[in-house]
């Protein structure tokens, strides 16, 4: 029987090992009862075969064996096919019924699982119908498409046949109207003319003595004429409208009339013409204002805006009427008074505000109306005195009447006031201002202990001290306020005092603006962030027009960091743009370089301030030598440093001591070790730096030593190969016919003598070429990225005519710098040159590929401008304002068609904010230089601008530019100056002024020239 309890499952195993036998009487039992339905002996021990459901499908299992216990094979059934039991059968254990049926259910677990599957079941078959569902509303899209085309798909074979329509077919087209015409026309009919219409007209023309009264209109019972006019509806629908005019004229409040008989012509004459609009919302108003006053009766704005919609209806008695109905209703309201005074004549408002201050005898406002309709300042005083008997603590009727009374009533009217008024600084300080400076302090004195919460008592204090030459007790007075002010607790912050500073400043107190900024600057500011938060606000200072407080400021910031250089070169800063005298900011600068001896930019300043401060050209010798001295003490300081070196060079040179500047130059080339103004160390092992060497040889280039000019070039390269000014300049030398150097360093000049033929000269200048040409391509080979250098070539090789070089340079020299304008520049100004017959598309088509690299290049747009024709050039200059609106050779561009249009004007004011925006580029001077002169050769002035222009230039002082380059830096230039400075040592012009003049007349011959030949090229175009 072990057998029966093994069927159960695992969930009966447990309990299968912990019972015990059963008892015999149940065995008995068991043995003797009937089995079970469907019960299979020995299926639980697995005495016979079982088939599973894979190998017969999802029909019923077979039970196998030797068929069911008390059943019987079908009669149909194959020999040897075993009985199913469909009976049997059960959902979660398919065919194992039988006994252990009842001990086998459905847990949680086999639910759960069931209802998974029927989800993945049920999301597969909606997955597979959601294909079907899609291609069915896509066919019935189709076909309601289908049957219901569109109007523009109906006619789409019309509207192709359009195309094949002539213009004789279109013009015979009728119109709409016309067939419409056409079409009621041909509906029209027409039909015989009745005889009775024929015997009236006849009848018409006759003529009758009599009246009948069968034919007058509403004659009879039934008023039988249509047509006709009934002259009792007439006389109704008169008296009807007039009826409607009278009640206009009434008014809907009382039902009075609001006609004057008297001036009702004037009165006319005086409305205003309002729309029907207008007059439906003044109706409107009328009727809700008067919902408003019946309401609520003691509602003063509702009399008021009552009031004001009569007058401006034109209605001023109605007006009147309602302001003063509003003061019966609302007695105590101080603008129903002071409306109704407003709408009436002055005698009449002066009753009625004498009603309203017995109504409201403590109203400030009824009796500041009442004084302001006295005609006279005798009377106004007279209201104001009895106004203060009545009020003596309203502060606006003792400024009102202080504002009408003499300097002396003033003082007596003020000091009875702070009497009555303690708490009110102003009257306090207006009190102080009108006494003496005894008196006046004795009033501070009570009026700080009045108010001792108010900080503007402690600065007016410490502006009447500034005031009466007492300014050094600014100081502690502003102290002692910041004591007394925070034992009564009083917390002012950093900002209210930096802004109470502005306003001394501004006030014309500036002691007591430097004493506030000293005693209150480092409130609330971490020690770490003081020098950087003192130089900010004394920046911000300076932007609000507040120069005396960020000096205030910035001498705070230095008496705590003595030894920083940039609050001292602010400082200095701040002097000169304020104005200061030279002799002030030289001892700034002594102080500075005193607490900074190593800084060679404030030595420098110094210098340069000793040197030029006095505003002399050519400076003085004592200005000269006081600047000698001081590089002299900073040479002292800082041996080292090649800054001064080159600063006592330059003076030297502009001094006219040409022989100690070389002297200079050639003891720094010897000396080693000398660093910039940064601290980096700018000389080689054996001495001298780069700057040096170039200054020595621009030495040498204005003393025409070419010689040596080119051995200090040559030497400079052996030590600084990449300095491509250095291959630059030795290349100009070379050009010019200053020899070359051969293998020993030895340099060997050209010659030529003053008898050679031409052949000779061109041989020689070929040679010169030649040699330029090589140290060129060394200069390129050394530095690749220069841009000088490659320009320089390219430019060689076009000037010895030989394009293709030029060209083949430019190309290489694009490719190792793609996005660099001014190569491109080149080679498009080369191209104009170069066309020939006007043919500059190559320029064009090279102009367009620059702009697709160089978008933003004010360069290429200014040429690109330049080849356009006159027609097109003001839509390129659109274009190019989109792209760069602030550069310089743009706006210049602009300025050109300014002025080639006749606009003189617009093109001064062009050039002039070219000007201002890049006062470095010395072509926008010229340009300017050039309009100023064709300007007044136009106008046949005297007076011409280009004198303002020269000194506007001068200082400025511009370095840059394509030509003012070309120019500044030709040594025939310089020897020029010096041939002009000795014949003209006694002219009230400078040195450096006559310099620029003579630059922007060669350079401005220089542009002239070369837009006459791009010009040419655009006229043969």
């Amino acid at each position: 029987m072990a057998s029966l309890g093994a069927g159960g499952g695992s969930a009966n195993s447990s309990h299968r090992h912990r019972s015990l036998a059963p008892p015999a009487h149940v065995l008995a039992s068991i043995f003797t009862s009937k089995p079970p339905p469907h019960y299979v002996p020995g299926i639980g021990r697995g005495a016979s075969g079982f088939t599973t459901r894979s190998d017969i499908g999802p029909a019923a299992v077979s039970l196998g064996g030797a068929g069911a216990v008390g059943q019987e094979a079908p009669a149909d059934a194959a020999p040897g096919q075993q009985p199913v039991n469909d009976g049997a059968y059960n959902a979660a254990l398919g065919n194992d019924g039988g006994l252990l049926a009842k001990r086998y259910d459905d847990d949680d677990e086999d639910k759960e699982a069931d209802a998974i599957y029927q989800a993945i079941d049920a999301k597969l078959a909606d997955r597979r119908q959601q294909g079907v569902r899609e291609q069915k509303i896509k066919d019935q899209i189709e076909q309601n498409r289908k049957d219901n085309p569109k109007i523009t798909e109906q006619f789409a074979d019309l509207k192709r046949r359009l195309k094949d329509v002539t213009e004789e077919q279109w013009e015979a087209i009728p119109d709409a109207s016309d067939l419409a015409a056409k079409r009621q026309r041909k509906n029209d009919t027409t039909v015989a003319m009745p005889d009775t219409l024929l015997r009236r007209a006849l009848e018409g023309q006759e003529t009758n003595a009599h009246i009948d009264p069968t034919a007058m209109p509403g004659a009879g019972a039934g008023g039988g004429g249509d047509g006709a006019t009934d002259l009792k509806a007439v006389g109704e629908g008169r008296q009807t409208m007039l009826g409607m005019k009278l009640a206009k004229l009434s008014d809907n409040v009382s039902g009075q009339t609001t006609i004057d008989p008297k001036g009702y012509l004037t009165s006319l004459s005086g409305m205003h013409v309002n729309s029907e609009a207008e007059v439906s919302d003044i109706k409107k108003a009328r009727l809700l204002l008067k919902s408003v006053i019946n309401t609520n009766p003691g509602h003063a704005p509702g009399w008021i805006a009552a009031a004001r919609l009569e007058e401006t209806a034109g209605k001023m008695s109605e007006a009147r009427r309602f302001a003063l109905t509003g003061t019966e209703k609302c007695p105590k309201s101080d603008d129903v008074w002071i409306e109704a005074a407003r709408l009436h004549p002055p005698d009449t408002a002066k009753a009625i505000l004498a009603r309203g201050v017995a109504a409201n005898p403590d109203s400030i406002s009824l009796w500041l109306a009442a004084a302001d309709l006295e005609p006279d300042t005798l009377s106004k005083q007279r209201v104001l005195r009895r106004a203060l008997m009545q009020i003596p603590t309203s502060v606006k009727l003792w400024k009102a009447s202080v504002d009408l009374s003499s300097e002396e009533d003033a003082r007596l009217l003020l000091t009875r006031a702070v009497e009555c008024c303690p708490q009110h600084t102003e009257l306090w300080l207006a009190l102080a201002s009108l006494e003496t400076y005894e008196a006046a302090r004795g009033v501070l004195n009570r009026a700080r202990a009045a108010v001792p919460t108010e900080l503007s008592i402690w600065i007016a204090a410490s502006e009447l001290e500034e005031a009466n030459g007492n300014g050094k007790m600014c100081g502690k007075i502003i102290s002692r306020a910041i004591k007394s002010l925070a034992s009564t607790g009083t917390a002012i912050d950093r900002d209210t005092w930096l802004r109470e500073a502005e306003k001394c400043e501004k006030s014309k107190s500036p002691a007591t603006c430097r004493a506030i900024v000293f005693a209150t600057l480092g409130m609330g500011v971490e020690e770490i962030d003081r020098q950087r938060t003192w130089s900010a606000d004394a920046e911000d200072a300076l932007g609000r027009s507040c120069p005396e407080t960020a000096r205030s400021m910035l001498l705070k910031a230095i008496e705590a960091f003595p030894g920083k250089v940039s609050l001292w070169r602010q400082l200095v800063k701040l002097e000169k743009a304020c104005g200061t005298a030279t002799d002030e900011v030289l001892a700034i600068l002594t102080k500075s370089v005193s607490h900074c001896p190593q800084a060679v930019v404030l030595w420098l300043m110094a210098a340069k301030e000793r040197w030029l401060g006095g505003g002399q050209m050519p400076p003085s010798a004592e200005a000269v030598d006081g600047a000698r001295a001081i590089l002299q003490e900073a040479h002292r300081h800082n041996a080292d440093s090649e800054d001064i070196i080159l600063a006592a060079h330059k003076i030297e040179l502009d001094s006219g001591e040409h022989e100690r500047a070389r002297i200079l130059l050639a003891r720094s080339r010897d000396r080693t070790g000398l660093c910039s103004m940064d601290g980096t160390a700018k000389s080689a092992a054996s001495g001298g730096s780069e700057r040096i060497y170039i200054k020595s040889a621009l030495a040498e280039r204005m003393e025409r030593n070419h010689k040596e000019e080119l051995s200090l070039l040559t030497e400079g390269l052996g030590k600084f190969p990449k300095s491509w000014k250095m291959w630059l300049m030795k290349a100009q030398a070379l050009r010019r016919g200053g020899g070359d150097v051969d293998g020993d360093g030895d340099v060997s000049m050209l010659k030529v003598e003053p008898g050679s033929s031409a052949n000779a000269k061109m041989d020689d200048a070929k040679a010169c070429y030649e040699r330029a040409r090589a140290a060129l391509q060394q200069g390129v080979k050394q530095c690749p990225h220069s841009i000088p250098l490659w320009l320089a070539s390219a430019d060689l090789e076009f000037d010895m005519d030989f394009p293709a070089k030029g060209r083949a340079l430019l190309e290489q020299a694009r490719l190792k710098n793609s996005k660099e304008d001014r190569i491109w520049y080149l080679h498009v100004q080369r191209e104009r040159k170069l066309s020939t017959g006007g043919d500059v598309h190559a320029a064009e088509k090279l102009m367009a590929q620059a702009l697709q690299e160089c978008p933003e290049s004010g360069l290429l747009w200014s040429a690109h401008i330049g080849m356009a024709p006159r027609q097109v050039r003001k839509s390129r200059c659109a274009d190019a304002l989109k792209r760069c609106d602030k550069d310089v050779r743009v706006i210049g561009a602009v300025a050109r068609l300014f002025w080639a249009d006749g606009k003189l004007d617009k093109a001064r004011s062009w050039l002039t904010r070219a000007t201002s925006l890049a006062p470095d580029d010395g072509d926008t001077w010229v340009l300017l230089y050039r309009f100023e002169q064709a300007a007044s050769a136009a106008s046949a002035s005297e007076t011409s601008g280009a004198s303002s222009v020269i000194k506007a230039c001068t200082a400025a002082s511009p370095k840059h530019g394509i030509f003012w380059t070309r120019v500044s830096k030709d040594p025939e230039l310089w020897e020029w100056d010096a041939s002009w400075k000795s014949r003209v040592a006694s002219s009230a012009s400078s040195a450096h002024e006559m310099r620029i003049e003579r630059t922007l007349e060669l350079a401005s011959q220089l542009m002239s020239a070369e837009e006459d030949a791009l010009e040419g090229v655009g006229s043969r175009k």
